[in-house]
C-alpha cells in the first residue's frame, strides 16, 4: 500500500509537471503570444481558455495583460502660442493593443509608460503652442478651447504609438492647468484692462447715442417751435384782418357794427343746441325778442359828427 501512494503520488507529480509545460491558460483579460523557435505567429490568441503547446525550447508562451490602463504624465511647462508658459497636468488611458508589436518593440509595462511620458510631452509642447493663453484662460466660455485641445493631442498620440510600439490610446485629458505666479499677474492685469476697455467703449457708446438723441430732440423742438409760431402768426395776421374789418366798420358805422358783433355772439352761442335762461332785455339776445330797425350808413351822407 505504502509503495503504491508513493507511485501516485509521483505520477500525479509528473501529470502536472507535463500539463505546466505542455499547457497554458488565457484568461478574459488576457492575451497570450506563442512563440515556436522564437518566431512570432501571425495572430495572438485573445479568447480565454486552456491551451496546448510544446515544451520548452520548442514553445515559450509570453502574456499581456489587455486590460485598460491610468497613465498619469509628469507636470511640465509648456508655452503657448504667445510665448506664455502654462503648466500642464495630463493623463491617458490605454492599452496593449498589438501584443505582437509591443512585445516586439516594449516587452513590459514600465518601459510602456516611459515611452507614453516622452510622447505625451512631445504631443503637448506640439498642439499647446498652437492656441493662445486667452484659449486656456478667459472670461467668455465660448473662447475656451480645451475640448478641441484635448481631441487634437489625442489624435497626435493615437496612431503613432499603436504603428510603432502597440499601445492603444483610448482617452486623453488635460488634468490640472496652472500658471506661474508672474504669469498670473500678468493675466489679471489683462482682464482689468479688456474689462476696461470695455467699460470705456460702453461709455462712448452710451454718450454718443445720448447726444444723438439730444440732437434730434432739438431739431423737432425747433420744428415744432417753428411751426408753432408759423400758426401763430398765420391766426394774429386773420384775427388782425378780421379785426381791422370790423374797426374799419365800427369807424364809419358804430351803431350798425354792434349790432352785427351781437348777431355773431347770438350765432356762435346757439350754434349747438343748448339751454338758456336769462331775462328777454340781456343783451344781446335782447334781438330775439325784437330785431331794431338798422341799416348801414350811406357814405355819401354828410358826416354829423363834423
Amino acid at each position: 500500500m505504502k509503495n503504491s501512494a508513493v507511485i501516485i503520488f509521483v505520477v500525479v507529480i509528473l501529470v502536472v509537471l507535463g500539463l505546466a509545460f505542455t499547457s497554458f491558460q488565457v484568461r478574459e483579460t488576457e492575451a497570450a503570444l506563442v512563440m515556436t523557435f522564437q518566431k512570432a505567429p501571425d495572430t495572438p490568441i485573445t479568447e480565454p481558455g486552456w491551451y496546448f503547446k510544446w515544451p520548452p525550447p520548442i514553445q515559450w508562451v509570453y502574456k499581456f495583460d489587455t486590460r485598460l490602463r491610468v497613465l498619469e504624465a509628469e507636470v511640465g511647462e509648456t508655452a503657448t502660442k504667445g510665448d506664455e508658459s502654462v503648466i500642464v497636468n495630463t493623463y491617458v488611458v490605454w492599452q496593449i493593443g498589438d501584443p505582437l508589436r509591443f512585445h516586439n518593440a516594449v516587452g513590459t509595462v514600465q518601459k510602456a509608460e516611459r515611452i507614453l511620458r516622452e510622447q505625451i510631452n512631445d504631443t503637448q509642447n506640439r498642439v499647446i503652442g498652437q492656441y493662445s493663453f486667452g484659449q486656456f484662460v478667459n472670461s467668455d466660455p465660448e473662447k475656451i478651447k480645451f475640448d478641441e485641445m484635448q481631441d487634437k493631442m489625442l489624435a497626435d498620440l493615437k496612431d503613432p504609438v499603436l504603428k510603432n510600439y502597440g499601445i492603444n490610446v483610448k482617452a486623453l485629458g488635460i488634468k490640472q492647468l496652472k500658471i506661474s505666479k508672474e504669469n498670473t499677474e500678468k493675466v489679471f492685469a489683462r482682464m482689468k484692462s479688456e474689462r476696461n476697455r470695455r467699460t470705456e467703449t460702453t461709455i462712448r457708446e452710451g454718450e454718443t447715442r445720448a447726444a444723438n438723441i439730444k440732437k434730434d430732440a432739438d431739431l423737432k423742438r425747433a420744428e415744432l417751435l417753428a411751426a408753432a409760431e408759423a400758426r401763430a402768426k398765420a391766426i394774429r395776421g386773420q384775427g388782425d384782418a378780421e379785426a381791422a374789418q370790423y374797426y374799419k366798420m365800427l369807424e364809419e358805422d358804430p351803431q350798425f357794427a354792434m349790432f352785427l358783433r351781437n348777431v355773431e355772439a347770438v350765432k356762435t352761442t346757439l350754434a349747438e343746441k343748448a339751454t338758456i335762461v336769462i331775462k328777454a332785455d340781456t343783451e344781446p339776445f335782447d334781438l330775439l325778442r325784437q330785431i331794431p330797425k338798422l341799416s348801414p350808413k350811406d357814405p355819401n351822407s354828410p358826416d354829423q359828427s363834423k
